[in-house]
């Protein structure tokens, strides 16, 4: 396994196999046959935009839920870990050590939608004990990526006359 290969490809999955061999120091065959190898055994699971989704008009809400639940005999928290992800507006699932049991990012059209999913869909569900809502206001950095231009201020300029 090439932990460099895997490195740079997480910094940009959009290099070409001729631009990954030269920066690595290996043929353009080297590398095709590594990064399949890689994807066969399961280590690289996909390739994802990174998407600045506030940027457009209709964005999308997300929220990080935090869930307690309770663990089932002979399954701990996996079937329930795997039920929450199949839903549509899950985004990602952890387990968790600390005050909660899993963590849920959720993403939806408007705060109302997002909430109406945790209180109609996560909440309800068998063996989960509590959930915590907390909406993300601002995405700063996401996988890696930094997502503010760091030359525009865009606070609100407050008049108090």
């Amino acid at each position: 396994m090439n932990i460099k290969l895997l490195k740079l490809l997480n910094q940009n999955a959009k290099y070409s196999v001729h631009d990954l061999a030269v920066m690595l120091d290996m043929s353009d065959e080297e590398v095709k046959q590594e990064i399949e190898s890689m994807e066969r055994e399961g280590l690289i699971r996909g390739y994802k935009a990174v998407i600045d989704w506030e940027k457009l008009d209709g964005a999308y809400v997300s929220a990080l839920i935090e869930l307690k639940v309770s663990p089932q005999p002979d399954a701990g928290f996996e079937d329930i870990a795997k039920r929450i992800m199949k839903f549509n507006e899950v985004e990602s699932v952890y387990l968790m050590s600390g005050a909660f049991d899993l963590c849920v990012i959720v993403k939806g059209k408007t705060f109302q939608e997002v909430a109406m999913f945790v209180a109609k869909q996560l909440a309800t569900m068998e063996y989960v004990l509590s959930t915590s809502t907390h909406f993300v206001l601002r995405r700063y950095k996401e996988q890696d990526i930094e997502l503010v231009d760091s030359d525009v201020d865009d606070r609100r300029k407050i008049s108090l006359c």
